[in-house]
């Protein structure tokens, strides 16, 4: 099967009811593995799961596997430019003749019921991964814990990043509801390392841990955080935790990452010898850190923030850390949500910014934009100004050109706007900045 043949066919899956509503179906992912020989077994895993914070934490113990010279596959999502990026080995994504080929195989053997676009990706990477005999592999949940395609896993370690309000139709409504089926990851024997802090949300995880018998590791209570000035463009720090003491410095902005960090870290602290990094190679792995559309900045006039913000924590945290990286300076928003999401919880923590907003759309198979018109409304009942610009480069450039040279242009909300107007910002200004 060609790279395109395979992309139209997984597009084919994205409206399937469990693709949807039900991203969950563990009997229908079981059969489709076990048709492939269960290739997720092959190698040792980490399992990481959380409303926020998942992908760059992932990213960063993938970064201190390779550091430490060992073949790492990392799966995450969603992927920012190309489908490809779902399965990574030492952050090169699978090439796309490959892709088609698995695809095709794959789909001969997807009899237990229509696979989902979710499910179809998760197989791959797990089979790309076994295939290229990898020593490692770093694997981020979807949605929630307990049904989750990726809970076939038996991890070395298990992960959960913290716990907030998100995909409330299919977890829950409350925060402890979501945290009892993020706990779902937890395994008999198998440690878990959390950096949840809400107190009911923190129960319900000990309680799921206790359960399954996994022993709970609590971040925020057994590691210290020492942050120090002086980077530009980046962020050093010192974390300190009952195994070791570490000087981190990390090339991506935005405090929240140090808690990635530290969540990190400690996951990695619970690995044997055979497979866990050292200090120096966790310290040189971080400092090596690229995550694109993760509080990611390009110096220019004015400058240029891309960040995924979709939902109400992960815009709260860029709020923050807008605030805190660039104090007293005016930001441009260019923002589009998704339909599904609630608009005025992702606006309202950018109101205490200095700040104006374009509203914009974006247009994904399976995925439906809220109209900006709609978004500048709820802004305005909210007491901030917005405009609805339709086009996304169009509004990019609209907010570019009205901001000072001395502002900040942030690019935020759906990661499918955020992708589009990187990739246009990439090809029409980054390219030619570095001629």
């Amino acid at each position: 099967m060609t790279f395109n043949a395979a992309q139209s066919y997984l597009l084919g899956l994205i409206n399937e009811n469990a693709s949807r509503r039900m991203p969950n179906r563990l009997d229908r992912i079981y059969a489709l593995l076990t048709a492939l020989g269960n290739p997720q077994d092959r190698y040792p895993t980490i399992h990481i799961a959380g409303t926020s914070g998942k992908g760059s934490t992932a990213t960063m113990i993938a970064a201190a596997f390779e550091a430490s010279g060992r073949r790492t596959g990392l799966h995450t999502k969603p992927h920012l430019t190309s489908v490809t990026e779902r399965a990574r080995i030492n952050g090169v994504a699978i090439p796309d003749d490959e892709f088609g080929d698995l695809i095709g195989e794959l789909q001969t053997v997807s009899e237990h019921g229509r696979a989902t676009y979710y499910e179809m990706l998760l197989a791959l990477a797990f089979s790309w991964f076994a295939r290229n005999e990898v020593d490692v592999a770093v694997i981020e949940a979807g949605v929630g814990g307990t049904l989750d395609g990726t809970n076939v896993l038996r991890p070395r370690v298990s992960v959960i990043t913290n716990v907030a309000l998100d995909h409330t139709d299919i977890l829950g409504e409350t925060v402890e509801e979501i945290a009892r089926d993020k706990a779902g990851i937890a395994k008999p024997g198998i440690p878990l390392v959390s950096f949840v802090q809400d107190p009911g949300a923190r129960r319900a995880i000990e309680i799921g841990c206790a359960d399954a018998g996994a022993p709970f590791i609590s971040v925020a209570d057994t590691v210290t955080i020492e942050p120090r000035n002086g980077e530009r463009y980046g962020q050093s720090f010192g974390i300190v935790t009952p195994v070791d003491r570490y000087d981190i410095s990390l090339p991506v902005l935005g405090s929240f990452q140090q808690e990635n960090a530290a969540t990190a870290i400690r996951a990695l602290e619970q690995l044997a010898a055979d497979l866990r990094p050292t200090r120096e190679q966790i310290e040189t792995g971080f400092a090596r850190l690229v995550i694109p559309g993760r509080m990611e900045f390009f110096p220019s006039h004015p400058g240029v923030v891309f960040d995924i913000a979709h939902n109400p924590d992960k815009a709260a945290h860029l709020a923050r850390a807008l605030a805190e990286t660039f104090p007293g300076r005016r930001f441009e928003l260019v923002m589009a949500i998704g339909d599904s999401k609630d608009a005025a919880q992702v606006i309202e923590p950018f109101l205490a910014l200095h700040a104006t907003y374009t509203f914009t759309t974006f247009a994904a198979a399976g995925r439906t934009s809220s109209r900006p018109q709609r978004l500048a409304s709820i802004a305005d009942e909210m007491g901030a100004w917005g405009r609805a610009i339709t086009d996304p480069v169009e509004a990019f450039a609209i907010a570019r050109r009205n901001a000072d040279a001395d502002s900040i242009v942030v690019v935020t909300g759906s990661t499918f706007v955020v992708a589009k107007l990187r990739e246009w910002w990439m090809a029409n200004v980054q390219s030619k900045s570095n001629v």
